[in-house]
């Protein structure tokens, strides 16, 4: 039998993988630096992007910001880029193109493309998921208008549900109920920002109220996004979509409760954030249109510490909000979410198991390179010893 040694392995099997893991390894350290600037990169733009984020983010777990970073780095970037009065058409197709490599492993020379191309892989965020919040870049770019509450929590759902169905996957959550939840806590948030920038909407040619309610309330779409101006009528459209917005909070804040524990903090931070700006649009009498409602640093600090109160755990009808079915607009998300999280944790389960039997593998083959070298040892010292009475008999 020839030699064994880490030379010669790979002519062996099972010994193969062996070496090529150590290699691998070494791979490994060199792209965790490049992700670790990327991380900081991204890290930097949501600090200047997105200040209430940012303060959540702080008191998440490690590993859970890494991957919130890198999730909310890529939305912000894309949306900034939609954002830009330059943008078209062509700006949401490169989008496209970009997330179409982000799947394929092959990420655009971009920090947050890449970080994010990292953190779809390894919590197994199914890709339906962010072509929908590209989808609801494409209502904006189109100025879509929206003729019922329904119509606009399909566009909530496009650009803030998803945000909270992939942050739930990041933090290793992904039972139905919870989803459901996760995508609740979103649509509350976006329904809170259009509430908030009613006027600067209009005064950009964009209305995102549902039609139908102006009607109702006797308001003209048309003309007040010719001339925007608050109005008792205009207060009563937006005082009931931030009782839409408190029914998703509530049924949000009852799916807190199914996430890590080490992560309830940092959501319930962020939901209390947004909840917040309803209560300021309610003191200037919910007129969005010459006031715009803004939560002061001050205010959020205290409500940092007030998520940790223990009664925010449970209300006492959050049980039965918990397994509430998920809005019309989100549920196709949330089943494509939960069956995504089942594969991807089977498949993990069964890495797991391949790596600790390559683990085993390494060490008997560290027993037996071991032995062999006593094996040469032992041979040696007798050779020796034989050796040494020949020449002592002579």
């Amino acid at each position: 039998m020839s030699d064994i040694t880490p030379d010669n392995l790979e002519s062996f099997v099972p010994f193969a993988t062996t070496t090529s893991r150590q290699r691998a390894r070494a791979a490994h350290a060199s792209v965790s630096a490049n992700h670790q600037a990327d991380l900081r990169e991204c890290a930097a733009a949501i600090r200047k992007g997105s200040k209430s984020f940012h303060l959540a983010s702080l008191i998440l777990p490690a590993e859970t910001r890494k991957a919130a970073l890198s999730l909310y780095a890529f939305c912000r970037h894309s949306d900034d880029l939609i954002d830009d009065p330059r943008a078209d058409r062509t700006a949401l197709e490169q989008l496209k193109d970009r997330l179409d490599l982000v799947y394929r492993g092959t990420p655009a020379p971009y920090a947050c493309d890449r970080a994010f191309a990292r953190t779809v892989q390894g919590y197994g965020i199914p890709k339906c998921v962010p072509d929908a919040l590209l989808d609801g870049f494409a209502m904006d770019l189109g100025d879509r208008r929206y003729k019922t509450i329904a119509q606009v929590k399909d566009y909530a759902t496009c650009v803030a549900a998803t945000v909270g169905l992939m942050m739930s996957l990041v933090m290793r959550t992904g039972d139905k109920d919870a989803l459901a939840r996760a995508a609740d806590l979103g649509i509350a948030m976006q329904l809170t920002n259009i509430a908030r920038d009613v006027g600067e909407d209009a005064r950009n040619g964009r209305l995102y109220l549902p039609e139908d309610w102006m009607r109702e309330a006797g308001l003209d779409p048309e003309a007040f996004l010719a001339s925007p101006q608050f109005s008792p009528e205009l207060r009563e459209v937006v005082l009931r979509l931030l009782a839409e917005a408190a029914h998703h909070y509530e049924l949000g804040h009852a799916g807190i409760a199914a996430l890590p524990e080490n992560c309830r903090h940092a959501i319930r931070t962020a939901a209390l954030v947004y909840q917040e700006i309803g209560t300021e649009i309610a003191v200037n009498n919910y007129d969005s249109v010459t006031r715009r409602a803004h939560t002061r640093k001050i205010k959020k600090l205290s409500l940092l510490l007030k998520a940790r109160l223990p009664h925010l755990e449970q209300s006492s009808g959050a049980h039965s909000d918990m397994h509430s079915p998920p809005d019309v607009s989100s549920a196709h998300l949330v089943s494509a979410c939960a069956n995504s999280f089942e594969t991807h944790t089977r498949l993990q389960k069964a890495a797991d198991a391949s790596d600790a039997d390559d683990s085993n593998m390494e060490w008997v083959l560290g027993v037996m390179i071991k032995l062999q070298a006593q094996s040469r040892a032992h041979h040696r010292s007798q050779k020796l010893a034989i050796q040494k009475r020949s020449h002592n008999s002579i």
